[in-house]
């Protein structure tokens, strides 16, 4: 959803806004049908998606803040998983209403900064990606690439130390 929006927006730049708004109306109503489902599954549905010990974490945490887990939780960019945020406030019966309200504010901000640098910025840069062409995309997509290796690898590490416990 962020490329998206930041493509959207470098492209026509008078409607930045309107793209945020709408990726925030869609993220949202993907995250409400995940906290739906947690707040249906409870605790243990959370359990079997994620680990016990990062939910431990999130329950003392969200337990703490509320509605500041979520809102924060919805605004940093991955690789912040928001998952068990939204497990974790449908497992603990968080009122929808103000789940609703926090993931919105959460996610109006990440949007709209997304948007805004992009239509400020955005073509600039994607008239010197077309200026220079191969190289940009070369270089985008190696790094892209050297991300999704360096995301396994320490995922089947984790993975491994977690089969010998």
């Amino acid at each position: 959803m962020d490329a998206l929006t930041i493509v959207l927006a470098a492209k026509r730049g008078d409607l930045w806004l309107y793209y945020a708004i709408m990726a925030t109306i869609g993220s949202v109503i993907g995250e409400f049908l995940t906290y739906r489902l947690a707040r249906r599954g409870g605790k243990e549905m959370a359990e079997r998606k994620v680990s016990k010990k990062t939910l431990q974490k999130v329950y003392a945490i969200f337990e703490r803040w509320g509605f500041g887990a979520i809102a924060i939780a919805a605004i940093l960019p991955p690789p912040i998983p928001l998952l068990p945020f939204v497990l974790a406030a449908g497992a603990m019966r968080y009122s929808p209403y103000k789940f609703t309200a926090a993931m919105a504010t959460g996610r109006m901000a990440r949007y709209t900064i997304l948007a805004f640098l992009a239509e400020r910025y955005g073509r600039g840069i994607l008239k010197r990606m077309s200026a220079e062409g191969h190289w940009v995309i070369v270089t985008g997509v190696a790094l892209l690439l050297a991300a999704i290796a360096v995301t396994i690898f320490l995922l089947t590490r984790k993975r491994k130390r977690l089969a010998r416990t």
